[in-house]
């Protein structure tokens, strides 16, 4: 592969076009790849887009990583590469054995390269037509307009709806979806769930939002009734003890905290939920247990040791997604209003379940997580 990462090394950022990666070896999960450069806040980054089972996911990296990912490529998936930059066409070749054939050709490409990472973006929800809940979070004028303090807000509901959209598909098409939405807060994403799955997309959908706050709940049924919202309803509970569906196509938490995040999950599991959505936060329980003589010089600081408490929490949970059928994606999301953790687990059910070193880390590290216990209670581990 060293023809390749030379020709990576010197490819320029500002005059590549695309990069499309096919040919997959054998059958793999992802059937495709397409990878075009992005500013984002005036750093030149790479927008990996892998095609599977008809849905897209999308990750952004850097120009050493996007080399690194290219190459992993090659070596185990796929056969063929096709680089457009301005002033080059290349195509590569990788045979069975594994023998890399690299083909070369000047052009002249009157097509302007569009660095934007929103382009002249089309967002799901429109930037011109009036919403009633983004008039309310004062989001839009009533005119429609976006009020641009607020901006990243619409952003943050639009890129969280590009993440529904992805996974429309598995979602049930002869039915109701039933959803629910753990840790719903003051609801504005869930009010944008429920806006883009039945407005947008006409679907028939039920969405329960759960919240402990009282005033906030009541907040929130004044709204949906306000809007006219028949199909969204939200409930005063606690996530651990929750027990009023028997049937739920769909589960999001987002920011349920600490270990409210484990329950969740556990409940998702229990119902067989097709989607998951979850934006772990205040990840408090590893922090306490963690001890490992070999980790000694990262934990003996305690920023750097909650950090890797919560960054090992969060790949606890995956891996017992991946363990119970599920198809684990962990994924970059724009900050929330009050936090900075920014990882969205997204977990689509597709029944393989795949075996993990879980165990053998948790035990490394002497942690044993909520989700850990509850799965060995339901005899699942």
């Amino acid at each position: 592969m060293n023809k390749v990462r030379e020709l990576l090394s010197q490819l320029e950022g500002n005059k590549l076009y695309q990069i499309i990666i096919s040919n997959p070896k054998g059958k793999k999960e992802i059937s495709k790849v397409k990878i075009r450069p992005i500013m984002i806040k005036e750093e030149l980054l790479f927008q990996v887009s892998e095609w599977s089972n008809n849905q897209i996911f999308h990750k952004n990296l850097d120009k050493e990583e996007m080399t690194e990912q290219i190459i992993q490529y090659l070596e185990e998936s796929f056969g063929q590469m096709e680089l457009s930059s301005m002033d080059l066409q290349t195509t590569v070749l990788v045979s069975k054995k594994g023998k890399v054939t690299v083909k070369t050709k000047q052009i002249k490409n009157e097509k302007q390269i569009d660095l934007s990472h929103n382009k002249s973006k089309k967002y799901i929800l429109s930037k011109d037509e009036p919403v009633p809940f983004l008039i309310d979070l004062g989001v839009q004028t009533k005119e429609g307009k976006i009020i641009n303090s607020h901006y990243d807000k619409f952003r943050q509901i639009n890129r969280y709806l590009e993440f529904v959209q992805d996974i429309l598909p598995i979602l049930p098409q002869d039915r109701k979806v039933n959803i629910i939405d753990f840790g719903c807060g003051k609801s504005y994403l869930t009010f944008a769930l429920y806006y883009y799955l039945k407005v947008v997309c006409k679907k028939e959908i039920n969405i329960i939002g759960l919240d402990l706050k009282e005033k906030v709940i009541e907040n929130c049924n004044r709204l949906a009734k306000k809007y006219g919202y028949e199909d969204l309803k939200f409930i005063t509970g606690d996530v651990s003890t929750y027990t009023g569906e028997g049937k739920v196509d769909m589960v999001v938490t987002l920011h349920a905290c600490d270990t409210a995040t484990d329950y969740a999950l556990e409940k998702a599991i229990e119902w067989g939920a097709k989607v998951i959505f979850t934006v772990p936060c205040c990840q408090h329980e590893v922090n306490k247990q963690i001890s490992c003589e070999q980790l000694s010089p990262i934990l003996k600081y305690g920023l750097l040791r909650e950090r890797v408490s919560a960054l090992i929490t969060d790949a606890v949970r995956a891996n017992i997604l991946e363990e119970n059928g599920y198809q684990v994606q962990v994924m970059e999301f724009i900050d929330m209003e009050h936090t900075p953790k920014n990882i969205l687990i997204r977990a689509v059910l597709d029944g393989k379940k795949r075996r993990t070193d879980i165990r053998k880390m948790t035990d490394l590290l002497n942690i044993n997580t909520t989700l850990q216990k509850l799965m060995m209670d339901r005899g699942k581990e």
